[in-house]
């Protein structure tokens, strides 16, 4: 893959590409409606195309935070048309990674050396490369190191980055402005986290090893004397990033069992033990060793969980609370489903609405085991999202319906519904769940 010798830093430079991009998409359209004109059967597919090819070579040439909130993007299959996802996705692990040059400019920056002067061995070449930094391999006394390396400017142009994609995001994608609003913030303090080697280095080593327990997780152990701000240094996991192995069709029946109850449970001990999570549930953070094991090796996305809102949204996956109208109701109003001066007619809408979400995202806990790999139950669950995308009660409301601490756990799940429903996974689904509220 061609490198980059430079990235756009400047809120002028970062404007000029948005701007830039922005009249390709013009382009497009305006190609699209005269091919219209010709011939009106003619579908969307072409535009999404081309479009989804221009955002995402735009975005890959800045980095940082407008790459990322494509990649997450990428994970909403209710969100996005397939040429999207298929763009986006690639901002996972296979984003076109920066020169040996500014690689070696970060090192004097963060480190004050070069890389041969730290390690015995550094490949110039990026072993993968996503949104937000890239990795290297570098070995050290005989043991294999992966070196997380940051793109230049991604913490100073997190906010900027974020007021430019508001446009393009609410007019492509048909987001609600006010539900942006409020929850921007939510993904800007994130991503700000994200850009923080110090914190995620920290978090790695106390996550990692909280979690060491867990059966089929492998965790790499991470060196403080080899990290900064900018540069994050762990041991080097073999084996294949679970997106290849799912790209490759090749995992057997037995191992996606066992991988996906490690997922599981992984999940599920730092949500209801923990209270704070790795909430980046996306293939490319994710390891499937040669003798089978799960690894996570990356924990830049934690989401901390507030006790007041795990004690009302937690209860939504408890198996019984359809069962009880009354406390569903005053949880739909403490999560901001509903709000108490709604009209009569939007609390209807909006509470069967959000039961029939419930019913949807908690089914697999209302089962002691569960079948992801069940085609029927996604296609449900991808049809109900349109539809939800569809309702002009939820485009046009004032008001956002949810709670900020959602946006990062939704996804959480969303993103691990997917990739058990990839492995074909039937898990234990007490394993690990005890609901403390």
């Amino acid at each position: 893959m061609k490198e980059q010798n430079s990235i756009p830093v400047g809120k002028v430079q970062r404007a000029s590409k948005f701007i830039s991009t922005g009249a390709k998409i013009g382009t497009n359209y305006l190609k699209h409606y005269s091919k219209k004109l010709v011939n009106p059967e003619i579908s969307k597919d072409e535009l999404h195309q081309d479009n989804a090819t221009h955002i995402y070579q735009s975005l890959s040439q800045l980095k940082g935070s407008a790459l990322k909130v494509a990649q997450m993007l990428s994970m909403d299959k209710n969100l996005l048309p397939t040429a999207y996802q298929n763009q986006f996705a690639l901002a996972q692990y296979s984003a076109p990674p920066l020169s040996y040059p500014l690689v070696m400019r970060t090192f004097e920056r963060s480190l004050g050396k070069r890389p041969h002067e730290i390690f015995d061995t550094f490949l110039h070449s990026a072993s993968n490369a996503a949104s937000i930094g890239q990795v290297h391999q570098a070995t050290v006394k005989g043991k294999k190191l992966a070196v997380k390396i940051q793109y230049p400017g991604v913490a100073d142009s997190v906010k900027s980055d974020l007021a430019m994609v508001k446009p393009i995001a609410i007019r492509m994608f048909k987001l609600n402005p006010t539900e942006y609003d409020e929850f921007i913030g939510e993904v800007q303090a994130r991503l700000l986290e994200e850009a923080d080697y110090n914190l995620e280095l920290r978090r790695s080593i106390e996550l990692s090893k909280q979690c060491s327990h867990i059966a089929n997780l492998v965790f790499p152990h991470y060196y403080p004397q080899y990290s900064a701000d900018r540069i994050l240094t762990m041991d080097w996991i073999e084996g294949k990033p679970l997106g290849e192995r799912i790209k490759m069709k090749d995992i057997t029946h037995k191992e996606g069992q066992k991988i996906g109850q490690a997922m599981w449970d992984f999940y599920h001990y730092q949500i209801h033990s923990l209270r704070s999570l790795h909430a980046d549930p996306h293939p490319g953070n994710f390891i499937i060793t040669p003798e089978g094991k799960l690894g996570v090796i990356d924990f830049g996305c934690v989401k901390v969980i507030p006790i007041k809102f795990y004690k009302s949204y937690f209860q939504l996956l408890d198996k019984h609370i359809l069962n009880e109208p009354r406390k569903l109701d005053n949880l739909f109003h403490d999560l901001n489903f509903i709000y108490h001066d709604d009209t009569v007619e939007d609390k209807r809408f909006f509470k069967e609405v959000f039961i029939h979400l419930v019913e949807l995202l908690g089914r697999p806990f209302r089962t002691p085991r569960f079948d992801f790999s069940e085609k029927t139950y996604f296609e449900e669950l991808y049809k109900f999202g349109e539809e939800i995308g569809k309702m002009k009660a939820f485009r046009e409301s004032k008001r956002a319906r949810g709670v900020k601490d959602a946006l990062y756990i939704n996804r959480t799940y969303y993103g691990l519904y997917n990739l058990l429903h990839e492995l074909k996974a039937e898990v234990d689904t007490t394993s690990y769940v005890e609901f403390n509220y």
